[in-house]
Order: C-alpha cells, then structure tokens, then sequence
C-alpha cells in the first residue's frame, strides 16, 4: 500500500531505483496508477489526484517539488532563529545586571589628573582610614610645606588607633624636617623604617585603595587603585621592603638616628659597579649628586684610585661590596701601600 506523504521537513532526497523506474513512466503517460515507492511522495514528486475511481499520482516537476521542501526546512530554521534570539535575549537582563554591579563594585583603576585632584583623593582616603596606613616614600627628605600638612592628620589618625608604617630611603636620616615629623609620628605609635631603595612611592589605606605614580611627572598624575589583587600585591612588596629596612629611634637623648654612612656608601659604591652615573644614583637613593660624588671621592682617596674604573676594579678585587665586607674610612692610603691592578701581559 502507497504510504500517506510524511511532512516531516526533509534535509535530502533518496530515491531508489524502482522509484527513479517509476517517476518515468508518470512522466511518460502523464499519470501514474497503483502502488508506487513512498520515496516518491515523500520527496513530493508524485502528488495524488483527489477523487474519480483508484488511486492516480501525477508527475511534478523536480525543482517544484524542491521549492515546496525547502519552505518546510526554510520555516524550521526561522522557528529555530526565533527560539535563538529568544535565549539571547532572555540573558541580556542578566548581563546588564552584572556589568553594572561590576562597574559598581570594582572600578579596578581611576586616573587622577593634577595636583589639586590628586591631593583630595588622598585626604579622602587617607582620613577614613580606620585600621592601617602604609605609606613608602622614596626621594630622600620631603618639603617642609608638605610634612607640616601631613602632621596633623597623621597624629590624628594615630590617635584613633590607626596602625602606620612608613617607609623613607637612608638619606632622611640627616633631614631635619622629616626628622623633625618622625620624631613626633613616632612618639604617638608610628613606626618608621629606611632602606637603600625604595620599589616606587605607594600609599595604601587600610588595604581597599592604594595610590601609585600614574606617570613618572608624579604630581601631575597618579592612579587610585581598588582591585584587591593588586592592593595585595603592592602590600607584599612593602612588606618585603619593611622587613629589610633599618628601624628609625629617636629619643631625648639621641635626637638624630644613625646616619647608616657604611650601607649608604655601599649600596653607591654597587651602583657605581654597575655602571650608574651619580646622577642616576642620586635620583635612585633620594641624594643630591654631590653626596654621591662625596661618597665616592672619599672611598677613592682611601684605595687610591685615579678614575671610576680602577675603583671599580678594586672594589671587586678586595671583595668590599659583599656583606660583612669592611670599606675604608675616606682616610687615603700612603703611596706605599697602595695596590694598582698587574699589567697585563704582553704577546711578544
């Protein structure tokens, strides 16, 4: 018995050879009676008469019967476009909702532009400060104008219980002013610490916001950072920094702290190795260029070397610059008992 059409969208067409057999003769006589393959129907090639007596199919044309497929599989896929734009659309909601709680929650890194902006956002920051303030502060002594606007705030916040640490390189232990602000922070609980060399200026509060140079012109421009990640990274870096930094103490009986001249002279002396100008030094360790220069005169008159690369070679050959390592006093050495590198041997 000839099936009933299946209207199920087809996506190809099998025609068997009894069917292709078939289909000629519709074609031939023009109808075509009896039993025939369902291939032939379901791909819509015959289509049955209605009415008069048995069962008749007439031949249709293959590109019509095609073109009538194809509405069925071209209605299926916009039914299928509708259903996809409808899931797409039904998480736009959703994702409105979580980039604006993003942007709300996070605003990772704002740029702050100019001396007056950059000087609010800190008052703001550092004034609701209610745990600790972690301050690094490279450059050697800082203005008097800025400590005596620091002072008071930091007292305060001191005084609220705000835990502080506060990092500066050596060369502020023979700057009066900021001695002169570490002397009272200190007496209120701060603890103050120098190094050589500081990674870069970082202030921290209480470990949600932190302020770093945006440019290297930092008083034009700084970046407020909020991205828990990175406020984690800097406060690591502190406090690597902190734990080899030289503790500052100052007390009625000694007002200055040890000035650290050895370790200060060293670490310039391992720059000049290392091929620094004394300009690019002074800048690193918050110097002038002529304390540099000073440092290094001194420690050349001592070994007795005439220029920059015979200190150098001098310094390596005596093992001077490793720790434990004694450097002279600038005293200079008798011509005597100075040593100057072997010649070098010649080829003939």
């Amino acid at each position: 018995m000839t099936p009933e059409p299946d209207i199920t969208p087809l996506t190809e067409v099998r025609l068997c050879e009894e069917g292709l057999r078939r289909y000629r003769e519709a074609l031939e006589a023009g109808t075509v009676s009896g039993e025939v393959p369902g291939c032939l129907v379901r791909s819509g090639l015959l289509k049955r008469l209605p009415g008069g007596p048995g069962v008749v199919y007439v031949p249709v044309p293959p590109a019509i019967a095609e073109s009538l497929l194809a509405r069925h599989v071209e209605r299926d896929i916009e039914e299928r476009r509708k259903s996809l734009e409808a899931l797409h659309s039904s998480f736009l909601a959703a994702e409105a909702v979580y980039r604006k709680v993003q942007r709300r929650g996070e605003l990772p890194i704002e740029s702050l532009r100019g001396e007056e902006v950059i000087g609010e956002a800190l008052r703001k920051a550092v004034a609701s400060c209610r745990e600790e303030l972690l301050t690094a502060q490279p450059g050697g002594g800082r203005p008097p104008a800025l400590l005596a606007e620091a002072l008071p705030r930091d007292l305060a916040l001191l005084r609220k219980g705000v835990r502080q640490r506060t990092l500066y390189q050596h060369s502020v232990r023979s700057h009066t002013p900021t001695l002169a602000y570490i002397e009272q922070v200190l007496a209120e609980g701060a603890r103050v610490r120098t190094v050589d060399e500081i990674f870069e200026r970082v202030i921290i509060c209480d470990r949600t916001i932190a302020f770093i140079p945006g440019t290297e012109e930092r008083k034009s421009a700084a970046l407020a950072v909020r991205h828990s990640g990175v406020i984690e990274f800097l406060a690591k870096m502190f406090d690597h920094a902190w734990e080899r930094g030289e503790p500052v103490a100052i007390t009625a009986e000694r007002h200055r702290p040890d000035l650290l001249t050895s370790s200060v002279r060293r670490t310039v002396l391992r720059m000049v190795v290392s091929g620094h100008t004394d300009e690019s030094i002074a800048t690193r360790l918050g110097m002038s260029a002529r304390t540099v220069s000073t440092h290094i005169r001194k420690v050349s008159e001592a070994l007795g070397s005439r220029s920059r690369a015979e200190l150098g070679y001098l310094l390596s050959q005596r093992r001077l610059l490793d720790e434990g390592g004694g450097l002279p006093d600038g005293t200079p050495r008798s011509p005597a008992r100075q040593r100057r590198p072997p010649a070098r041997e010649s080829c003939g």
